[in-house]
């Protein structure tokens, strides 16, 4: 998952979105300025303006100068004078205990390791702030559950906590206050009756984004809801953001918790303290929350955010949230239309955020603003109609439509003219097709044919093998694309299937290991309905792509259309673009762009020449270590095992195979693929374009003192290729007998007896197969999911060693 984001934050970096740097020497607060441009600032978190009041300024000053840059102690031994006074005001505040921490981050690590026990439970909301999550991983190697669930899911939330109310003593439920992209709060109206009907059920809310702009004395979002801190509550806040100064501040409902994260929570017992002028300039605006001054600034920012509400009503731009808050979001859905959007209006004089997965679902992204007392009525309304602009113009050059973004965020559609979007007439023709028969062989085979198992044959093989089948979930639905020029030049081709995947199939082993044993008793947890370039059963280059053609960029485009158009047909929550190639960066680009997430996939392996004479010319051209390796555990095992090539196995020999094939099957959690019928090898047994090899390994050497099959491989063949798609193990015998290296082998001499002129050995142990000549392609998959969820779920999964 990391490199997957830092793709994406590499691409919006290269756009110009992220990673900047600020200019100028000094700040007013209502202006910044970026890459030589005098902007708008409306990205400030400092919402009530407070980072720019000249109290806290003098006051900082005035504490460097009498105390110093820092006061380097841990707050264990001793606190620098100023720092009681802050707690006691803060305290004053929230009329509970409380505790100043070095920012929030560092709270969470302190807080939720020290309150969370072993007996206890953790559950996330889906949205909560990245750095509780992290935080949490914390309680995983001292086995304590940590959950996920759909994001203010109150349904899911009460029936996670009736999974483990007989098991647990307190079950913990973390949320934001205000949540930072959308602005959208924590549905207290809801969780409080949950409360009150499970008193296991305690709530620990991070409120940055609410504090100072609401609540008696600006403590914050929540507290405006609650009146006061209930004892079954912790409440995280900040002394940074509309607080105007630096810091975090944890108050506590229950005056215990409170004692025990004081005496020891964890980094907030080393870690260095607040910096004297941080400190004095908290203290300065703790003054002014605890008058009646912070009942102005907080009507002058709620004059404002309902002002650039009211004119956002009267445009068609997709609000997706009308706030009391001052964060706001104008959806873009794809990342293309967002980057647009936020280019332009950076060009126009505003400063805004481009809001990215992972903060938003990859297919919900857009453009994040934050109203601040800095802001004037006059700035806001150019902005509004700055984005009023600018927003179909973006859509138009993205070739997206405003009811196309407002389905991504499930917003009523509009039925004006400007919903559909105004695109040129289209120069590339699509043939779109459901079954191989429409398609010319030739056409095909020159196109796709010798790229792994999928050539003309082998594609009327699998509509029939996955048809008519009595499990739906052997059921496919195949359908070809191909995209011609004018001229009837094919620029692009492929397939796909439409078929049930399993959710964690390119997760890392652990997780599917994990996962296995929850499917043990729901064999459809984490099961999803997937439309994906290739299938389930072929790997190799699945895309033909015509990167010569100047019309390639819009032929790529042509095919996310039809793709969305193909998952709304089918409703599948996922598509996955399956074994590209990984140093393909322009393609990256356009896919991350088009709404895609990389994910790495185990590495393609392709024998590339089989040109050698015999077995002795083949061994020389190996490595030298290689060499050795083949002779100590291939040739070395051999006289142990009867290896038979077959075109037909007989009904006993299938029935042992197949049974081989699935304790394969139920092993590669490298690869957590589902596992294929049996009527799907019978059908091989059956095609002469398959064949399969059998390995037995001689009776003086089994348990059952007789000739027993330990080893299969069901391979298919193309006019040049020989592909490795199936093979069964005996685990009993592959360690000590060398079968999976010898499934190898003899695959490749197989291969080269038959005049082929390449194998392809499949996706997975790629280091092992690189030692018997294999070629490694680093591939890679792009997924776009209509919803995090799963794939955070699926990452939340990962063990903490």
């Amino acid at each position: 998952m990391l490199d997957t984001i830092g793709s994406i934050i590499l691409n919006a970096k290269k756009e110009k979105l992220l990673h900047l740097y600020a200019e100028g020497e000094y700040f007013d607060g209502r202006h910044i300025q970026v890459q030589g441009k005098h902007l708008f600032h409306f990205g400030t978190t400092g919402y009530l303006g407070l980072e720019q009041d000249q109290r806290l300024k003098d006051a900082a000053i005035d504490a460097i100068q009498r105390y110093g840059t820092q006061f380097p102690l841990s707050k264990t031994y001793i606190s620098f004078p100023i720092y009681k006074e802050l707690e006691e005001s803060l305290r004053q505040i929230y009329q509970r205990p409380i505790v100043v921490t070095k920012n929030s981050t560092l709270a969470h690590i302190g807080v939720i390791p020290t309150i969370v026990r072993d007996e206890d439970a953790l559950i996330l909301d889906q949205q909560v702030h990245a750095s509780v999550q992290n935080a949490s991983q914390l309680l995983k190697p001292r086995g304590i559950p940590v959950q996920l669930v759909k994001h203010s899911d109150i349904g899911m939330l009460e029936d996670t906590i009736k999974s483990l109310r007989d098991k647990h003593q307190k079950i913990w439920y973390a949320a934001d206050g205000v949540y930072s992209m959308y602005g959208d709060v924590v549905p207290l109206h809801e969780l409080l009756p949950l409360m009150e009907k499970y008193p296991q059920l305690h709530l620990y809310i991070d409120d940055v984004h609410g504090m100072s702009w609401a609540g008696r004395n600006g403590a914050g979002y929540v507290m405006s809801q609650l009146g006061e801190l209930r004892e079954r509550i912790i409440l995280v806040g900040t002394l940074s953001k509309s607080f105007g100064a630096s810091g975090s501040v944890v108050a506590f409902g229950d005056e215990d918790l409170y004692e025990a994260f004081r005496i020891f929570g964890g980094p907030q017992t080393f870690s260095a303290q607040l910096e004297p002028s941080s400190v004095a300039a908290a203290l300065a605006s703790a003054k002014i929350h605890l008058s009646d001054e912070i009942y102005e600034l907080q009507r002058d920012l709620a004059e404002k955010v309902a002002y650039c509400n009211e004119l956002i009503r009267a445009t068609d731009l997709p609000l997706i949230q009308e706030n009391v808050c001052p964060v706001h979001f104008i959806g873009g859905a794809l990342p293309a239309v967002s980057y647009n959007f936020a280019r332009r209006l950076m060009d126009d004089g505003f400063y805004i955020n481009v809001a990215t997965f992972p903060a938003v679902p990859v297919k919900n992204t857009g453009i994040r603003f934050t109203i601040s007392r800095h802001n004037q009525k006059e700035d806001i309304r150019q902005l509004v109609e700055a984005m009023t602009h600018h927003y179909p113009i973006a859509l138009q050059e993205e070739g997206y439509s405003m009811n196309q973004v407002r389905k991504a965020f499930r917003l009523a559609p509009l039925k004006a003219a400007s919903a559909t979007p105004q695109t040129p007439a289209p120069t590339l023709r699509v043939q779109l097709a459901s079954s191989i028969n429409e398609i010319e062989p030739a056409e095909w085979n020159a196109l796709l044919g010798e790229r792994g198992a999928f050539d003309w044959n082998a594609l009327a093989f699998y509509e029939q093998a996955f048809s008519k089948q009595p499990n739906p979930h052997h059921n496919w639905k195949f359908i070809y694309l191909l995209i011609r020029d004018n001229t009837q030049k094919v620029v692009l081709a492929t397939f796909f299937t439409v078929a049930w995947w399993k959710d964690d199939m390119l997760a890392p082993a652990a997780v599917s290991e994990q996962v296995e044993k929850i499917r043990a008793e729901n064999p459809d947890y984490l099961v999803s309905q997937v439309l994906s370039m290739g299938s389930l059963i072929t790997d190799g280059e699945h895309l033909y792509l015509d990167k010569r053609h100047p019309q390639y960029k819009e032929a790529l485009k042509t095919m996310n259309q039809e793709i969305e158009q193909l998952r709304q047909q089918y409703n599948c929550s996922t598509v996955a673009l399956r074994d590209l190639d990984a140093e393909d960066e322009e393609l990256n680009t356009v896919l991350h762009a088009q709404g895609y997430l990389q994910v790495d996939m185990p590495e393609g392996t392709v024998v590339e020449s089989l040109d050698w004479q015999d077995q002795e010319d083949y061994l020389q051209r190996l490595s030298t270590k290689s060499r050795s390796h083949v002779k100590k555990d291939v040739l070395k095992y051999k006289k142990y095992y009867k290896i038979e090539v077959k075109s037909q196995l007989t009904d006993e020999e299938l029935t042992s195979a197949y049974d081989l094939y699935k304790n394969v099957s139920a092993h590669n959690y490298a690869l957590n693929n589902v596992e294929f019928p049996l009527s799907l090898f019978q059908d091989m047994n059956q095609s002469p374009h398959w064949e399969a090899i059998t390995f037995r390994l001689k009776g003086e050497h089994t348990l059952e003192g007789r000739d027993m099959l330990i080893g299969v491989s069901f391979s298919y063949k193309t006019s040049e290729g020989y592909c490795g798609v199936l093979l069964g193990m005996d685990y009993r015998y592959s360690k000590e007998y060398k079968v999976y290296k010898q499934i190898l082998f003899e695959n490749i001499m197989r291969a080269q007896a038959l005049g082929k002129k390449r194998i392809y050995l499949g996706l997975t142990s790629a280091q092992e197969k690189r030692k018997y000549g294999a070629t490694l392609k680093p591939r890679l998959a792009y997924l776009q999911t209509q919803d995090n969820y799963k794939l955070e779920l699926i990452e939340s999964l990962a063990t903490v060693q």
